[in-house]
């Protein structure tokens, strides 16, 4: 079953939403929130709440500068954990600071989330929506990590057969999963240097330092690549080029 609802989010932009249960609705469930035409698709994974504020001040800029202009001039939909937190929030904070217009889709188990005027929260560590986003996808799921495989599976749905990429940005023990399951679907991950946390382990693994078995088997994988942080032309020029392709 899939349930529409309307969101306002912030005074600026109206959101709408789905709730569903199962993959076989989820095309309906885009269709319903007017996401309908094939376009590039840029997945966003990485650092929630755990992000260090070292770590997120110095990871600003890749999406002020870097993602979000990416996803406006190709008229990208843009797929992340839709929460008012890390990588999502800033992903969100981007969008509205160069006055965006791509679809920045959320994707986040209901369980996990708090809507507005809701009365019941269902989890002790449930977080709000992040209000910059245009659309959401509220999918079944009490644990955070649930929503790795709905994302990719999105991902795939919006795209019909034009090109998409994931990008690592730092990241926490979910990103493993976020990134196996692009590996998995045979979508290449964009890991970037120097970011942190998951994303260093994954590096180090792709220049053959690590010691983390599991960056071991995703870099074996060869579906991962790498790219400095602070490189902002040369991911300019190489995400573009992806999503072109």
């Amino acid at each position: 079953m899939v349930n529409f609802f309307r969101l306002n989010l912030n005074p600026k932009q109206a959101a709408v939403g789905v709730t569903l249960s199962e993959t076989a609705d989820l095309a309906k469930a885009l269709e319903q929130l007017g996401l309908i035409n094939s376009r590039p698709v840029l997945v966003i994974v990485g650092g929630a709440s755990q992000i260090s504020e070292a770590d997120f001040l110095l990871i600003q800029s890749l999406f002020v500068e870097v993602l979000a202009p990416i996803a406006e001039n190709l008229g990208a939909y843009v797929v992340d954990g839709g929460t008012d937190a890390g990588v999502m929030r800033l992903m969100g904070n981007a969008r509205s600071q160069i006055n965006g217009k791509f679809p920045l889709i959320g994707v986040a188990p209901t369980a996990k989330v708090i809507l507005p005027d809701q009365t019941h929260i269902l989890s002790d560590d449930a977080t709000s929506l992040e209000p910059h986003h245009t659309h959401f996808v509220l999918i079944p799921g009490n644990n955070w990590g649930d929503e790795s495989p709905w994302i990719v599976k999105v991902a795939t749905v919006l795209a019909n057969g034009a090109p998409s990429v994931t990008v690592l940005i730092n990241g926490g023990e979910i990103s493993f999963i976020d990134v196996l399951n692009s590996v998995i679907a045979k979508r290449l991950v964009m890991v970037i240097a120097g970011s942190g946390r998951t994303a260093d382990k994954l590096v180090s693994a792709l220049r053959g330092d690590a010691t983390d078995e599991r960056a071991k088997e995703l870099a074996a994988s060869g579906h991962l690549q790498t790219i400095d942080l602070e490189a902002a032309e040369e991911l300019i020029n190489t995400i573009t080029n992806l999503l072109l392709t």
